[in-house]
């Protein structure tokens, strides 16, 4: 019995561990186990938003950069830039001319007076009062705007004046010549003026009423036929820039066709392409409407001296007159707007062409 107590108590004791637990080993087997941490995710690259006015800056600033390069490179060849700008101008300055002349023309009518009047004759029985009568009678009308009584002597001091004619007047008796009283109708319509020569040719002391206005309509004829002919020849010569500046921008894709080509091979867009050559469209419809103002501006000067020598012949005051601020911001305007079209019509077209193979 004691042998099998011993060896009872032997065989526990191998069964014990022989290390001894530390301090540190305890604390950590009293603690509880943390749970596996996980890798924090990769974050990627911030998306960038770009201001509204940076964007402005930058569109701005390549806009003036390519306007720049455009006009520098009109002047690498000079000697085609300018025969170029020699045919724009050319053609802008014809219709720019005949703009001018037309405006002349609108100031010459105004100043011979192209209101319609009616000219009443008044018997030669009519004394001067009964005549003073008459007009003031007239100036009561609502249809007549202004009447005028020329009296016998006042007709026959014009009649002496316009004929020269002192010699035969003197051996007449009496004056031979009526009283004649001018009116100005309000209305201008064509078929009303005739309705009131007809009634003022109906009062007593009236002998003839006599509308003059044929003189007007074939005035106002004229100057409508020249405002159609400087239309007509204003889209006819709008045509001819158009067709100078398309060809021109043309000639320049053949010559840049490697370029054109390189710049859509590493993915320029089509309006990247098409700028440059827009600018310079517009560029060359700028300088050649400013060389055709030039050349109006010079020609009416050259005009003035003799127009002026004219007019004091026929005893007038007109003075030839330029295109002025208007007419001259116009020609600029419209010549810039007509290189622009071109070259954009041109690009249009030809600019398809130019593709990589």
């Amino acid at each position: 019995m004691p042998n099998r107590v011993e060896e009872r108590r032997r065989g526990a004791v191998r069964q014990q561990p022989t290390t001894k637990p530390t301090r540190q080993g305890k604390q950590a087997q009293s603690q509880p186990k943390a749970a596996p941490q996980t890798a924090a995710p990769q974050k990627g690259a911030e998306r960038h938003r770009i201001k509204f006015a940076d964007a402005r800056r930058s569109w701005i600033r390549n806009h003036a950069d390519v306007a720049a390069n455009a006009y520098h490179r009109l002047w690498a060849s000079p000697l085609s830039t300018l025969m170029t700008l020699a045919v724009l101008a050319i053609a802008l300055a014809l219709p720019g001319a005949l703009l001018a002349g037309l405006k002349n023309l609108h100031g010459l009518s105004e100043g011979w007076g192209t209101e319609p009047r009616i000219s009443l004759y008044l018997h030669t029985s009519v004394t001067e009062a009964k005549a003073e009568q008459v007009s003031r009678q007239l100036l009561l009308r609502d249809d007549l705007s202004a009447v005028e009584l020329i009296s016998k002597e006042q007709g026959l001091l014009e009649f002496r004046r316009t004929t020269g004619l002192d010699d035969v007047l003197q051996y007449l008796s009496d004056n031979p010549l009526p009283s004649v009283i001018v009116v100005l109708p309000r209305g201008k319509d064509a078929t009303t003026l005739p309705l009131l020569r007809e009634q003022l040719a109906e009062l007593p002391e009236v002998e003839e009423a006599v509308l003059d206005m044929a003189w007007v309509q074939r005035l106002t004829a004229i100057v409508a036929v020249s405002e159609r002919g400087v239309i007509v020849f204003g889209v006819l010569l709008a045509l001819a820039v158009l067709m100078v500046v398309g060809n021109t921008i043309r000639l320049l894709i053949e010559n840049r066709r490697d370029e054109i080509i390189v710049a859509k091979l590493v993915g320029a867009t089509n309006a990247w392409v098409r700028r440059p050559f827009l600018y310079t469209g517009a560029w060359f419809g700028l300088l050649g409407g400013v060389i055709a103002w030039v050349l109006v501006q010079v020609s009416l000067m050259l005009l003035e001296p003799p127009v002026e020598q004219l007019a004091e012949l026929y005893e007038s005051q007109f003075e030839i007159q330029g295109l002025g601020w208007l007419g001259s911001l116009l020609l600029i305007l419209v010549s810039t707007l007509l290189g622009l079209a071109g070259a954009w019509l041109a690009v249009g077209r030809h600019l398809r062409e130019v593709e990589p193979r």
